[in-house]
């Protein structure tokens, strides 16, 4: 019988892919696969990409952000409601640093499309 972690930290690590399936996402966070669709139910902010025939793939984002809601659910006692309410307040609460970092990211991606325009013209 195999025990499941009971903090993150005893977790494996994530390798370094691009897409996991749901049973990879099971089994490195230590959550059924059930427990995983149930979630993306309760929290919006969960949105494995879905191909063919439903089938789910996962991100990194996705799986660390699966670790995190675990870890508000197993480790810290939040209830499903609670733990929402927490993930969508982290979400809204930006540093200022990670404003200005997005500001330049905006600013970029902005200079590119300008410069695209000016060769198409």
């Amino acid at each position: 019988m195999m025990l499941e972690p009971t903090h993150n930290s005893e977790l494996p690590p994530i390798p370094s892919k691009r897409y996991f399936t749901i049973g990879e996402v099971s089994d490195l966070c230590a959550v059924k696969p059930h427990v995983l669709r149930y979630w993306e139910q309760e929290f919006p902010q969960l949105k494995p990409v879905k191909r063919r025939g439903n089938r789910r793939y996962y991100q990194r984002e996705d799986v660390e952000m699966i670790r995190t809601i675990r870890s508000l659910l197993y480790e810290q006692g939040y209830t499903i409601g609670g733990a929402r309410q927490r993930m969508s307040d982290e979400q809204e609460a930006l540093t200022p640093a990670e404003v200005q970092t997005m500001a330049r990211e905006c600013i970029v991606d902005l200079t590119k499309a300008q410069a695209l325009l000016a060769i198409e013209e």
